[in-house]
């Protein structure tokens, strides 16, 4: 019968072999437990610049958070108005949002419960478009796990002067699930990104949940609201008004291409959803749709062909409108709409000043108080935040 010797150096290679699937094996497992995709961060925009504010909303979708998701599609456009107004070196921001959910049993366990709504837009009727469909249903929510997931999977700027934020809400403790918070808020802190966090409840327990270590590793803020609290508006006598001017600011649009059409009904359903709210919050949408921040150079010609003229002749399935046009007729009527939108724009943004003036004295003789909710938490961190990179706002 005949033996085998295996030499010492095969042994010794033999082992290393084993160890390092080991690890491989080690690695996949946390990765798999924790729902974390073994991906790379998206590019940045090649527009990338400091003009950047990216604020990625990260929401808890489980069973006792009806009350957080109506805040956030009631308040959106409140808070995109004041963002809108943010300014640095005379120059308004390149907004962008980003949004996850996480807390929900219909989310796949292997995710971490969690998913990517939206990637960083500049498109805010797809945001408000998204939030109408959210939904809740009881789950496991890991803070952790979704705090990295937005920083691994979303394009975030890489300029240093660019503001990023992150905005995580719920009501469960900060501390749950495979990958710890305190790791992810060291990722954070590589990329430059602040992690603001608000609890749905008291704030003192928020504080035993960890909700403010894990905005105080970051330099972020930490607060607490009542997620169940209705949004309430002052109705004021400019709204009416208001509204009209939508209306004719809606006509100066003309989608073009492939998605213009689904674009454009998807900006009047954005209208009603605000609407659903009252004339005071469809007043809100419609300041905002008068920014500056409110560009559609994806799908309205009249936006696009103000960015680049060359648009004309690269576009795809140009509007009926202009079937029949010469090329002069049909920059002519282009130029003609766009006045026409600035115009609009310009009364918009002048009732809406006379609107805001009303709403602050109405406030101040009524001795409001500070409110508890989405709204006023973001928009605190906002201010400080992006003050910290040059940013004014009113």
């Amino acid at each position: 019968m005949k033996t085998f010797r295996i030499s010492p150096r095969l042994l010794t290679l033999s082992f290393l072999i084993a160890g390092l699937a080991l690890f491989h094996f080690r690695a996949a497992a946390h990765w798999l437990a924790s729902g974390l995709p073994e991906t790379q961060t998206a590019a940045a925009p090649p527009d990338d610049g400091p003009q950047r504010m990216q604020v990625a909303l990260l929401l808890d979708t489980s069973n006792s958070m009806d009350g957080l998701i109506e805040q956030a599609k009631s308040q959106l456009w409140s808070i995109l108005v004041t963002l809108s107004q943010t300014r640095k070196d005379g120059k308004a921001p390149k907004l962008e949002m980003a949004l996850y959910e996480y807390g929900n049993d219909r989310l796949p366990a292997v995710s971490g419960h969690v998913r990517q709504v939206l990637p960083f837009t500049s498109d805010m009727d797809e945001v408000s478009d998204a939030l109408f469909q959210l939904t809740t249903n009881g789950g496991q929510e890991y803070c952790g796990t979704v705090i990295q997931k937005s920083l691994s999977n979303l394009g975030w700027s890489r300029h240093e002067k660019a503001v990023r934020m992150i905005f995580i809400a719920g009501n469960e403790g900060f501390n749950q699930g495979a990958y710890p918070y305190p790791s992810a808020c060291t990722d954070a802190l590589e990329k430059d990104v602040i992690v603001n966090t608000i609890f749905c409840g008291d704030c003192n327990q928020g504080i035993e949940l960890q909700w403010k270590d894990g905005a105080t590793r970051t330099g972020g803020h930490y607060n607490c609201i009542n997620q169940n609290e209705v949004t309430t508006y002052i109705e004021t006598p400019y709204d009416a008004r208001l509204q009209q001017l939508n209306d004719s600011l809606n006509q100066t649009y003309l989608p073009f291409g492939q998605q213009g059409q689904a674009k454009r009904e998807l900006q009047i359903a954005q209208d009603q959803n605000a609407g659903q709210y009252g004339l005071s919050n469809a007043a809100n949408r419609a300041t905002f749709k008068a920014s500056s921040s409110y560009k559609n150079t994806s799908w309205d010609l009249v936006d696009a062909y103000q960015e680049d003229e060359a648009v004309l002749e690269e576009a795809e399935a140009l509007p009926e409108a202009l079937n029949g046009l010469s090329e002069a007729e049909i920059k002519a009527k282009l130029k003609n709409l766009e006045q026409q939108r600035a115009a609009v724009q310009a009364q918009i943004r002048d009732i809406s000043q006379e609107r805001q003036a009303y709403i602050d004295a109405q406030r101040q003789k009524a001795g409001q108080e500070a409110d508890s909710n989405l709204e006023a938490s973001v928009l605190q961190a906002i201010r400080a935040q992006a003050a910290q990179k040059g940013f004014t706002t009113k």
